[in-house]
């Protein structure tokens, strides 16, 4: 069971997450590989609003996408894409990247690779890691203005559509850390975090929702 109070938490920290962009054109739009295939969805969907006229996937596997995605996440989200229309052309794959960092590194070395001049790029990735996804891009790559996008769901609806809320919690916990830690490893940029949003990350540690945090981190 989860409690009244650790739905509430959640909440708090999914809330945080959204980044609240306004989509516009851009040079291309990176799809970050994960478990959920709706990032494959959103990015398909933008290209075909003609926001970006070119997409890039990236991801290989982890430990919750192995079963599941056996061929790598972004060949399966490339797969999804086709599936959606999006024409093979209009699809660039990297499948090596296994964190964010890595994701972003290794896009920009693909579309250098390619020729293409990235200015501004759609960073669509999972709802409840938007803002994680975005301090880290901001970081690695600078000189690109980031527009971040993410399916369009409340936290209970997202929570239904991957039929798993423990992992979800587990997740935002996770990301949340990350944007407390990771600032001060050089990883991402540093942003603001409300004294309510530390307070709901605290207590969903206390409550055991633990298992996608950084293992030996207080914060």
């Amino acid at each position: 069971m989860i409690s009244t109070q650790a739905w509430a938490d959640a909440q708090e920290l999914w809330d945080f997450q959204q980044m609240g962009h306004a989509l516009r054109p851009c040079s291309v739009a990176i799809g970050l590989g994960s478990h959920d295939l709706g990032v494959a969805d959103v990015t398909a969907d933008l290209y075909h609003r003609g926001l970006a006229p070119l997409i890039v996937f990236t991801g290989a596997t982890s430990r919750t996408t192995r079963d599941v995605m056996p061929r790598g996440e972004a060949e399966h989200y490339r797969e999804r894409a086709l599936d959606l229309g999006v024409p093979a052309e209009a699809i660039l794959v990297e499948p090596r990247a296994r964190n964010t960092g890595e994701n972003i590194t290794l896009s920009r070395a693909l579309l250098e690779g390619h020729g293409v001049p990235v200015v501004s790029a759609l960073l669509v990735s999972k709802p409840y890691e938007e803002r994680r996804s975005y301090a880290t891009a901001c970081k690695i790559w600078p000189d690109v203005t980031w527009v971040s996008a993410s399916a369009h769901l409340t936290f209970v609806e997202y929570v239904d559509s991957i039929q798993d809320a423990r992992l979800v919690i587990d997740m935002l916990v996770g990301a949340q850390q990350r944007l407390m830690v990771y600032p001060d490893q050089g990883f991402m940029i540093s942003q603001e975090i409300p004294p309510p949003v530390i307070e709901a990350f605290e207590r969903l540690r206390a409550a055991g929702f633990t298992s996608r945090l950084i293992p030996g981190r207080i914060k």
